[in-house]
This record gives structure tokens, sequence and C-alpha cells, in this order.
């Protein structure tokens, strides 16, 4: 039987390891597959190492350059093992959270990832992970909680993206070349991901019978506060649109463009402006990204983007 490999990435949070690790533990003990958990700790200057060393001896570490997310794709690079699991640290698990998301990438000849349905800290409010994307105003939005989404979070189903926890097929993911960098320190490389998944030809699933819960922004709020949050998220989709789409949402995009920045200046919502801005610093890395799809999808780069706006909707 395969081996899982647990990976959970951590910066600064010896707080959240404190809170989620024993979940994770708890639940690569509980599965019937044999699971291995690490932390994949991204130059933390708290305790968070020493926490490790004293608190789990037995919970291999993994250094690495801070990348963010694309901290994973050296390590899936080097692994040998079938399926990765990608926690974020602040997630827990449900006991029983490895197994459905491991049987989803087995029975599914076509799986990228799998995701589990995710709430939030308590389990009061639902956060995820059945995505839905959308075109508004010449930006792409990628959302959970759509209307209606009370009624299909226990149905499980395909989704466009999911970020703080999936589970990846290990060989694919490196096939794709994993998360984007352009992307750091973080936001939209989730939607990046599962749409090139999509051009692929693979497929994301949202498997309910897995639990998680996230803190939410605990480390990045904590980092960058509220508006910084709002600026990296606007920055990254510029990027995604300038890096992935074409034809008529493209055009949409730069039809709108400088009508938003117009009426950002007028209200002044500077994280829109400063997002656009620092987007364009890295517009070359984005045209680049960009001429990789196209060699990559050719012709049906458009006609598979319209299917994954089609199968999305909301």
């Amino acid at each position: 039987m395969d081996r899982i490999h647990i990976l959970v990435l951590n910066y600064n949070g010896v707080e959240l390891l404190a809170e989620c690790l024993p979940s994770v533990v708890a639940a690569a003990k509980r599965s019937y597959r044999p699971c291995d958990v690490s932390v994949v700790d991204n130059g933390s200057t708290d305790d968070s190492l020493r926490y490790l060393k004293q608190s789990w001896p037995e919970i291999g570490v993994i250094r690495s350059d801070n990348h963010g997310l694309a901290s994973y794709n050296d390590i899936s690079i080097i692994s040998t093992d079938r399926t990765l699991i990608l926690l974020n640290n602040d997630i827990r698990l449900a006991e029983d959270a490895i197994d459905p998301l491991v049987d989803a990438l087995e029975n599914q000849p076509d799986a990228f990832f799998a995701a589990p349905l995710c709430w939030n800290r308590d389990g009061s409010v639902y956060e995820g992970m059945r995505t839905r994307v959308r075109s508004r105003f010449g930006l792409v939005q990628g959302m959970c909680r759509v209307p209606g989404y009370e009624d299909s979070i226990h149905q499980a189903d395909l989704t466009a993206s999911a970020g703080p926890v999936l589970a990846v097929d290990r060989a694919r993911f490196v096939a794709l070349g994993g998360y984007d960098p352009i992307y750091f320190p973080g936001r939209i490389e989730d939607l990046d991901l599962g749409f090139r998944a999509w051009l692929a030809g693979t497929r994301g699933y949202y498997v309910p019978e897995s639990v998680a819960f996230h803190h939410g922004f605990a480390t990045f709020e904590k980092t960058f506060g509220s508006e910084g949050c709002e600026r990296l998220a606007y920055r990254n989709t510029f990027l995604f649109v300038w890096k992935n789409l074409r034809g008529a949402r493209l055009i949409a995009h730069w039809f709108w463009t400088p009508i938003r920045l117009a009426h950002a200046i007028a209200t002044g919502r500077r994280a829109f402006i400063a997002g656009f801005i620092e987007a364009l610093g890295r517009s070359r890395q984005a045209i680049a990204a960009r001429r990789g799809v196209r060699d990559r999808y050719g012709a049906d780069w458009g006609e598979k983007q319209e299917a994954f706006f089609a199968r999305f909707r909301w």
C-alpha cells in the first residue's frame, strides 16, 4: 500500500502548530493507509523549530526558503510518494479526513487534487472548498459561499480550486510545475493551479466526506494586515488574467481596467491601485508565463478556458 505524505507549511506559526498539529497527527494515525507527517518550515524566526523538536520529535522538519505555497514544488520533485496532502499551518483535520481524499484521487482516473469540506475555526461557518468562478468587470473571482451554497455543501462535485488544504497526485503536480511563484507571497495561486490542471485535462474533486477546519488568514493578516491582503488579492488577480485568459474575457479585462482604476482613484481604494501597480512590476513574468500556456495548449486553450468557466459558473 502506498504511503501518504502530509506536508504542513509553516512560517512563524508556533501558536498555530500547537493548536492544529495534534489533529493532523491524529488523522494520520486514524487512516488505514501508512502516513508520514512533516512540517515544511519557511525560515521561521519564532519558536516553531524549538517547539517541534521538543513536542513532536517524531515529525520530520523540512527547511525551505520562503516561497509560499511554491515551497511544495521542490519537495514534490524529490518525493517518491504517490499522494501528498498539502496543509497550511492553520488547518485542523477531523480524525477521518485523510482516506476520503485519497480514495477520490485513486478512484477517479482524471483526478489532480481532492479537497475537503472546510469550516471556519469553530465549525460555525462554511469556508469551502467547493469553489465557483466568474468574470466580473474584467477580473476573475473565485468563491465558495455563492448564492445557494447551503444546499450543496454536502454534495460531492468538481471544484475549481482549493487553497489551504488539498490532496494532490504528486506525479501530476510535478508535471504541471506545481504552484507558480509569480504569485508569491500568496493569494489566487490555488485558482491558477486549478485552472492549469483543467487545461491539462485533469480535475479537482470536492469530497465533503472529508472535513477540515480553517483558522483563516492567521499568518497572512498578521503579516500584511487586512489592506495588505486585499492588495495582494488584486495584484495576483491581475497577474492571473494576464497570464491565463484570452479572447473576449481578455478584451473585457482591458475595457474595464481603466474604468475601475478611475473609480478606485476617485473613491480612494488604495489596495486596488497598489495591486495594479505591483502587478505591472511583474508583467514581464506574466507575459513569459502566458507564452508557456500558449505553447502548451495551443489551439485548445480558448475552448478549454470557456469550458472551465461554464462548468464552475455561479
